[in-house]
Order: C-alpha cells, then sequence, then structure tokens
C-alpha cells in the first residue's frame, strides 16, 4: 500500500479525511484499541458505519488518536506521516479540539 504524504500547511479536507478513515481503520485493528474508542464515543459496531459518514466523526477518530502520544507515534508511523502531519489533519477538518495537543 502506498502511503500518501501529508503536507502540514497542505493538507486539505479531503487528505484529512483519508488519513482519519486510515486512522479508524489502524484503531480498529487492535482490539483494546478499538474498545476504548467505542466506550469512550459511546458508538456500538451497529452505528459504526452511520457514524463514519459524519465529518465531525472523522475529526473525533483524530482527536481520539491525537489525545494519547503513544496511538498518535504509533499511527504517524503506520501512516507514514510525521505526528505533526496528523494534528495538521485534524485541523484541516475544522470544528473543535485540544490546541494543547498541537
Amino acid at each position: 500500500m502506498v502511503k500518501k504524504r501529508f503536507e502540514m500547511d497542505r493538507t486539505s479536507e479531503d487528505q484529512a479525511s483519508t488519513l482519519a478513515i486510515d486512522a479508524l481503520s489502524f484503531v480498529a485493528s487492535d482490539t483494546v484499541l478499538f474498545n476504548r474508542f467505542l466506550r469512550l464515543t459511546g458508538l456500538e459496531l451497529e452505528n459504526l458505519r452511520e457514524a463514519a459518514g459524519e465529518p465531525a466523526f472523522l475529526a473525533g477518530v483524530l482527536d481520539f488518536v491525537i489525545g494519547d502520544e503513544a496511538t498518535l507515534g504509533d499511527f504517524a508511523e503506520h501512516a507514514g506521516v510525521s505526528p505533526p502531519a496528523v494534528v495538521a489533519a485534524r485541523r484541516a477538518l475544522g470544528g473543535d479540539y485540544a490546541e494543547s495537543l498541537s
């Protein structure tokens, strides 16, 4: 699989959404991490697919990844991007997020 490179200053909303979908796949591939994500979001498997179509959900996936330094580092390595590029992708999706994580 070819990894897309994300430039911190040039991350488009489409690129950010693609990275967030990759992040969701990354989280879902780890049972412990995925269960934690479901508990924190209050989602269940039955409504996950519907939620994944919402832009705010994709932003929330990146918030979840950014919220834990180890997860952020592991995901960034998996995606072939730098941790600041993940934060830039989160910014590109708009909405509120914790500036202190950047």
